[in-house]
Parts: structure tokens; C-alpha cells; sequence
């Protein structure tokens, strides 16, 4: 309620997400520089000139970046640091507002720097935790088991099993399998994130790389074709019919009976006469289709 509030005073929204993606320091010489920073905040406190916020804001705009970039470097490619940059520029606002040149800590002033910090890398995570579709109290019970197995396996120098993660915790059987519940949450990722970097110019991404199950690998149909034509070399158009429908099409004896105009027991003849020839054709050949070291 406090940053919609100041945003309210400070004529600002969500809507100006392109304050931060267009906002730099400007080496303009301002009016305000004659005055010491002292004079300028105390200035401040008592009008709020909005000239002179925005000067605050470009003086230390450098901050946002600053916080935004050491935040964004533990984060997935699909965050984008221009949003970091956004919200962090609302708690930079927040923090000129609400700067008390005069508070003191342990009798000694607090330096703006080291005052902002705190309200732009809240408002940079409260913008990552309004992102996130899990709740935090599932995120907290993930954190949990999983620094429980971690735990365990850096003293046992093994897995951690089941049991010892629910002793670990102090929990029951039934509490362990909603807290493993919880931590299996299914992601929710974009797939058009980076997948990993390739050596050409061109990045590879997640849709770039997720098997289509619907579609057929085009190597193992040639390996196929091959090996069919192989099997079926030196039989005749009858004999190669037969183990195409049969092994191939997968046909019954009976089908392929109608299909040629023979009868089943007739079919089956053939096709024991033609794996009984292929077998030891097989056998002659074994170490010609041994796969290569």
C-alpha cells in the first residue's frame, strides 16, 4: 500500500515500464549541483519539488542497474532485466521519498546508497514473487526438503532416502509425502528460453530442441528402408510381400492370404520356408552388419 500510495504522489504506474528501459544518466549540468546533497535533501523534505526528485532519480539511477544486474545473474534467461530495472526504479522512488537525511544509526547519518539498497531490491522481488505462479508457502516447504537432502548427503556421502529426510524434518509419514508433494510442483518454463549456447551465431532454444513424437526420424527410416531391402534382396515378388505385410504392415496370415490369393496354411508355409533361408543368410553375413568400433 505504501509504493501504490507514493506512486500516486509521484504521478507514476506499471503503465511506465519504459521509464527504466529509456532513463539514463545525464551528465546535463543541473542547478541542483551548485548545492551540496545535504541542501538538496533537506529541500526535498520540505517541498517535494518534483524537478528535484527527478534529479535524485537520474544521480543514482545507477543503483537500480546495479541491484537489478547482481539480482538477474542468478535469475532463469526468460527474466528480462529491463523489468528487474523497472521495478527497481519504483523502490528508488520510494527511497527519495521516504530518505531522513537527519536519522541517525548508532549516532552516525545513514548514506543514501546504503538506504536505497534495501527498498530497490524489495521492490525488484516483490516484481519476481508477483511473476511467480507458485505460492510461497510451496516454495518454502521445496526449500526445506531440499536442504534436508542436501544436508544428508554431504554427511552420509550417499542419496538421502525417504525415511531419513522425514526424520530429519521431525515430520510423519503422511506430512513427508504432502511436503514431497509440494516440492514437486510442475515448472512452467517458455520455449523460447535459451537452451544452451551453439557454436554458430544462432542460439539454440527450448523449441528448438523438444521431441515431436508425431513426427518420424527421417535416419531410422532410412535404416529401416535399408535393412528391408536387404532382407527382401533375392526373394521373390511373392516371397517379398509376405514379410513386407507381415513385419511391416503387421498383417494376419489370413489378410495376407486374401490379399495374394492364397491360402493361410499356404502363407504360412512360405514364411516359415523364407525365415528359415533368411536365418542362415543372416548367419553368413553377422559380421558384416556387426556395428563398427
Amino acid at each position: 500500500m505504501a509504493m501504490t500510495r507514493t506512486r500516486a504522489r509521484l504521478g507514476m504506474n506499471r503503465g511506465g515500464r519504459g521509464a527504466a528501459r529509456h532513463a539514463e544518466s545525464s551528465n546535463t549540468p543541473s542547478p541542483f549541483d551548485d548545492r551540496t546533497m545535504d541542501a538538496n535533501w533537506r529541500a526535498f523534505r520540505e517541498n517535494r519539488d518534483e524537478a528535484l526528485r527527478n534529479y535524485f532519480v537520474e544521480k543514482f539511477l545507477h543503483l537500480v542497474r546495479y541491484n537489478a544486474e547482481r539480482l538477474y545473474a542468478r535469475l532463469p534467461d526468460e527474466v528480462d532485466i529491463e523489468d528487474l530495472m523497472s521495478a527497481g526504479l519504483f523502490g528508488l522512488m520510494d527511497a527519495i521519498y521516504y530518505f531522513d537525511p537527519d536519522h541517525l544509526v548508532n549516532g552516525r547519518p545513514v548514506k543514501f546508497e546504503t538506504y536505497s539498497a534495501t527498498r530497490i531490491r524489495g521492490a525488484i522481488l516483490d516484481e519476481l514473487r508477483s511473476m511467480d505462479w507458485v505460492p510461497r508457502l510451496v516454495r518454502q516447504r521445496s526449500s526445506k526438503v531440499e536442504a534436508a537432502r542436501q544436508q544428508i548427503q554431504m554427511r552420509e556421502g550417499r542419496k538421502a532416502t525417504d525415511q531419513e529426510i522425514s526424520d530429519h524434518l521431525g515430520v510423519d509419514d503422511e506430512e513427508f509425502e504432502k511436503l514431497t508433494r509440494d516440492s514437486s510442483a510442475v515448472g512452467v518454463t517458455s520455449i523460447t528460453r535459451r537452451c544452451f549456447p551453439s557454436d554458430g551465431s544462432r542460439e539454440l532454444r527450448e523449441i528448438d530442441v523438444i521431441k515431436d513424437d508425431h513426427q518420424s526420424d527421417p535416419v531410422i527410416d532410412t535404416q529401416r528402408k535399408d535393412l528391408r531391402d536387404l532382407i527382401t534382396k533375392g526373394l521373390t515378388r511373392a516371397e517379398r510381400l509376405i514379410v513386407i505385410l507381415y513385419y511391416y504392415e503387421s498383417m494376419t496370415m489370413k489378410e495376407i492370404g486374401a490379399t495374394l490369393d492364397l491360402s493361410e496354411s499356404r502363407v504360412s508355409q512360405m514364411h516359415s520356408s523364407i525365415v528359415a533361408r533368411l536365418k542362415a543368410q543372416m548367419q553368413h553375413r553377422m559380421r558384416e552388419l556387426e556395428p563398427e568400433d
